[in-house]
């Protein structure tokens, strides 16, 4: 079980999806819960890369030089 700080969210599922589930958690030894958080982990891991909201912060800054990746370590020297 991951250390991170959960916070509580209500869903609604159909009873087919809750008796699925349930049956799944008692197979598998475990709960619904983590079995929806691990569904969830599933689904985000799943997401293209391009829609990952991290790489919003792209571009946000300029250095106005042509040559930084090329010559990160002189640019950083100075």
């Amino acid at each position: 079980m991951s250390t991170l700080a959960k916070k509580p969210f209500q869903i609604y599922l159909r009873e087919d999806q809750l008796s699925a589930l349930r049956r799944i958690a008692d197979e598998r030894g475990t709960s619904v819960a983590l079995l929806v958080r691990q569904s969830i982990d599933q689904l985000i891991m799943s997401l293209p890369v391009t829609e990952d909201p991290l790489l919003d912060i792209v571009g946000l800054g300029d250095s106005g030089l042509s040559d930084l990746a090329e010559n990160h370590d002189r640019h950083l020297a100075k």
